[in-house]
C-alpha cells in the first residue's frame, strides 16, 4: 500500500505537469495582442500642457550596457535587453497627459525619408513639369526645438537571489526567486543652444520565480525505482520592464520641465 500511493502521488504530479505544458501550448495559439501602457494611470493623470504642443525629435535610444542574457554554464550571444528601445520613448512622448503634450517627428528613419521625399519630387519633375506653375512643391519637413536623447544605461543579473526547499525520504519541494535590475537615463536637449535642460534618471526590476517538487523513491531494494518531477517558472518580460521605465521617464521628465519653468501646466 505505501509503494502503491507513492506510485499514484508520482502519477499526479505528472499529471500536473502535463496540464500546465498544455496549458503553456493554448497560449501560444492566441492571438496577438496590443500591449498596454505599464503604468497607464501616471500617463494619463499627467495635467494638461498651457499652450501648443512641444515639437520634440528622437535620434535613438540604444542599449549602452553591451550586457547579455543570464544563463548558466553557457556563452549566450541574445542581448538581455530590447535594440529598439526607441520606439517605446517615441510612443510614450506620443500618448503622456493623453498625447497633447509632445508633436514628435521622424529622425530613427530620416534616411528612409529623405530618399523618398526624393522620390516624390523626382517623379513630380518629370511627370508635372507641362504644370502651368510647374511641379507640386514638397511641403518643408518640420524641425524640432527640442531632442531627447539617453538609453539603457545598466543591467544588473541577480541583485537578490533565495530560495527555499524541504526533501524527506526522497520526497522534496523547493521554490527560487531571483531579481534583475534595468536602468534607464535620458536627458533634454535644447536645440537652439545645445544646453541640457535636464537629466533623468529611471529603474525598474525583474523578477524571476519557479517552483517545483519531485519524488526520488526505491520501491524494491536494489530492482525498482521511481522518480518524478514538476514544476512551474514566472519571468517578467524584460521588454514589458524596459518600457515601464521609459515611461516613468518621461512622466518624469514632464514634471521636472515644470517645475524648471520650462514650461506650465493648464490650470
Amino acid at each position: 500500500m505505501k509503494s502503491f500511493a507513492i506510485l499514484l502521488l508520482a502519477i499526479l504530479l505528472s499529471g500536473c505537469a502535463g496540464m500546465q505544458s498544455i496549458k503553456t501550448l493554448s497560449e501560444l495559439d492566441e492571438s496577438p495582442k496590443v500591449q498596454s501602457s505599464p503604468i497607464p494611470e501616471r500617463m494619463n493623470s499627467v495635467p494638461a500642457l498651457d499652450g501648443p504642443k512641444i515639437t520634440i525629435a528622437v535620434y535613438g535610444f540604444s542599449d549602452k550596457t553591451g550586457q547579455r542574457k543570464p544563463a548558466d554554464n553557457i556563452a549566450n550571444l541574445s542581448s538581455a535587453v530590447t535594440q529598439g528601445s526607441e520606439v517605446w520613448v517615441i510612443k510614450a512622448l506620443q500618448e503622456v497627459g493623453g498625447g497633447n503634450w509632445f508633436d514628435v517627428v521622424e529622425r530613427v528613419g530620416m534616411d528612409h525619408l529623405i530618399k523618398e521625399r526624393q522620390l516624390i519630387r523626382n517623379t513630380r519633375e518629370v511627370y508635372e513639369k507641362e504644370l502651368p506653375n510647374g511641379p507640386t512643391p514638397l511641403k518643408p519637413m518640420l524641425f524640432a526645438g527640442l531632442i531627447l536623447e539617453g538609453g539603457i544605461v545598466g543591467y544588473d543579473a541577480n541583485t537578490a537571489v533565495g530560495g527555499v526547499g524541504a526533501r524527506y525520504l526522497g520526497i522534496g519541494a523547493q521554490t527560487e526567486y531571483r531579481v534583475d535590475t534595468v536602468t534607464v537615463v535620458m536627458r533634454l536637449v535644447s536645440v537652439s543652444t545645445g544646453r541640457v535642460l535636464m537629466s533623468i534618471a529611471t529603474e525598474k526590476t525583474i523578477a524571476s520565480y519557479r517552483s517545483g517538487a519531485d519524488i526520488f523513491k526505491f520501491l524494491d531494494m536494489g530492482t525498482k525505482l521511481i522518480e518524478s518531477e514538476a514544476g512551474f517558472s514566472v519571468n517578467e518580460p524584460v521588454n514589458y520592464a524596459v518600457r515601464a521605465a521609459i515611461e516613468a521617464g518621461v512622466v518624469e521628465l514632464v514634471h521636472e520641465g515644470e517645475r524648471k519653468e520650462l514650461w506650465k501646466f493648464r490650470k
